[in-house]
């Protein structure tokens, strides 16, 4: 598997968007040199538009930051409170998951 097909669907997004707006900026560097009322103001929209677009993206990475702590401390709430429930799920979940892998 390569290591686009490993990362959460999430993840990946966030990644493609940051190649989008890397390609973004290097196009408004290559055309920072040509003039014209157009081509100034679809530049001035695009880089207004990719400064939005950053501070949008790094409020999602945060809200998912802040969600996956939550995630990861209910969870470890959950095994300190039920021990032995928490062992007997990852017991059955083991046994099926090497049940599936025998039959390849």
């Amino acid at each position: 598997m390569t290591q686009a097909q490993q990362q959460p669907p999430k993840d990946k997004l966030m990644a493609d968007l940051k190649v989008v707006m890397a390609d973004a900026e290097e196009l408004l560097a290559a055309t920072a040199s040509h003039t014209g009322e157009r081509i100034t103001e679809l530049r001035e929209r695009m880089q207004e538009n990719l400064r939005n677009a950053r501070h949008k993206m790094g409020d999602l990475e945060d809200a998912l930051r802040v969600k996956t702590r939550e995630v990861a401390r209910a969870t470890d709430d959950y095994v300190h409170e039920h021990p032995w429930k928490s062992i007997g799920m990852a017991a059955g979940l083991g046994l099926i998951v090497g049940l599936l892998i025998s039959r390849r």
